[in-house]
């Protein structure tokens, strides 16, 4: 494999940052994951702008450099791969050992991608089985503290959460993903995903106004289903009208959606519209990709 770094195409088993680098010391670096299908990123100009808004709330926004996509292009290329995973980080750079940031700025930018399955119509899903998700006691970190939308290297507080999974394991069971609540308990989102369930009056998902990071797969989806003419709804839920939903599933740019097959142990499964969505949002990636 061959990764992007600082500009320059590098063997994997060479591409490396600085141990005084800040994104490694501090957290303070912004990163995207994207999928590419057919050789193009999905959703380019969202997961850019995302980045560049991280990086403008970290304070370095002048940092995210304006060949971006063709770094990614040519990274993908020199791999040989037209279906990939791809992860964007830019940070700080590599600065004097204090917390205190300089103002001059040099920063580190890595393209990071690996092979995926085809995706579209005639794809296949990166997971094998709906996920079965489990409520944890981490709760999301209020916004207040570290901006909910601010999708930067500092991940312990969902790293937390699926470790409260790995402990609640046993032999029979094992859950895919964390349902993480904010510090009043109203349902927030996944480690790694956004959460959509269905009730009789339509598609329910946590409100933009709550502690959670605002996922490109999770607009594509509310954009199909409002095409359809699907009432959609964001508000503040419980965990209760999660476990009691006709249907849920989870989004992410790698998981596309996944139905959610039981929440805390109480079936939930697919049901027509997370079938119909899945196909609309195959049907959009082959429109566009294929």
């Amino acid at each position: 494999m061959q990764y992007h770094v600082n500009g320059d195409l590098v063997p994997g088993d060479e591409a490396t940052v600085s141990v005084s680098d800040r994104g490694f010391q501090y957290g303070d670096a912004a990163f995207e994951t994207l999928r590419a299908y057919g050789g193009e990123p999905f959703e380019w100009a969202a997961h850019r702008e995302r980045l560049q808004r991280t990086a403008e709330t970290l304070g370095f926004g002048d940092a995210v450099p304006d060949d971006l996509r063709e770094r990614v292009d040519e990274t993908l290329a020199a791999n040989d791969l037209d279906e990939a995973y791809v992860r964007l980080s830019v940070t700080r750079g590599v600065q004097p050992g204090k917390l205190t940031p300089d103002e001059d700025v040099e920063p580190t930018v890595v393209v990071i991608v690996k092979g995926l399955p085809r995706g579209g119509r005639d794809g296949e899903s990166v997971w094998d089985e709906p996920a079965d998700v489990q409520t944890v006691k981490t709760r999301r970190i209020p916004g207040e503290a570290l901006p909910a939308d601010a999708k930067t290297h500092n991940y312990l507080n969902g790293i937390l959460g699926r470790l409260e999974l790995r402990r609640a394991a046993t032999e029979e069971f094992s859950a895919d993903e964390c349902l993480m609540r904010d510090v009043d308990g109203t349902v927030v989102e996944g480690a790694t995903s956004n959460l959509f369930f269905v009730t009789e009056n339509g598609l329910r998902t946590p409100s933009e106004d709550l502690d959670l990071l605002p996922g490109v797969t999770r607009s594509v989806v509310m954009d199909l289903a409002r095409e359809e003419e699907f009432p959609v709804e964001t508000g503040h839920y419980s965990v209760d009208a999660v476990r009691e939903a006709d249907e849920a599933f989870l989004t992410n740019s790698t998981w596309e959606i996944r139905p959610v097959a039981t929440v805390d142990g109480i079936d939930v499964g697919a049901g027509p519209m997370t079938k119909l969505l899945t196909r609309l949002f195959d049907e959009r990636v082959e429109e566009r990709h294929y």
